[in-house]
């Protein structure tokens, strides 16, 4: 982070990953407001737990012009205190969908970030942070542009 922080501001992007449509939608919106993101001297860098083929595989298929890094084994997520281990309950919902979480991250664990938006200064001060435990609310562009 340190080395993206010498550019810049950082608007960093936790997400639970490709499978997820609110997700997709979420950076899809990103997408749409990187023009006005970038005016601001501000670089967006999206984090999720999927493997790094499929953090490309997404990148790719939605063509975002933004960074998205593969947080596989949740070490980002843990230090900005978003990480935790899916509850036995909604594991067993997800895997009646046929979606296993840990095979998409390529791990033994079903860990997910809570989804989360900072906006980080230069000198690594966290100016702002707005997360929801209720995965269907995200914050807006508009909001991360009017707290650049």
């Amino acid at each position: 982070m340190a080395e993206k922080l010498e550019e810049g501001p950082v608007v960093l992007v936790f997400y639970r990953g490709g499978w997820c449509p609110y997700c997709n939608l979420q950076l899809n919106a990103y997408q749409q407001a990187l023009p006005e993101i970038k005016e601001k001297g501000t670089q967006l860098i999206a984090v999720s737990p999927q493997t790094p083929d499929n953090t490309l595989s997404q990148k790719e298929k939605e063509e975002l012009d933004f960074e998205l890094l593969s947080d596989q084994k949740g070490e980002t997520a843990a230090d900005y205190e978003v990480l935790f281990e899916v509850p036995a309950a909604v594991k067993e919902v997800y895997q009646d969908f046929g979606l296993d979480i840990a095979e998409y991250n390529g791990l033994d664990e079903w860990i997910l970030p809570v989804p989360a938006v900072y906006i980080i200064n230069q000198e690594g001060k966290i100016e702002f942070v707005d997360l929801n435990v209720d995965y269907t609310v995200r914050t807006e562009p508009q909001t991360i542009i009017d707290n650049l």
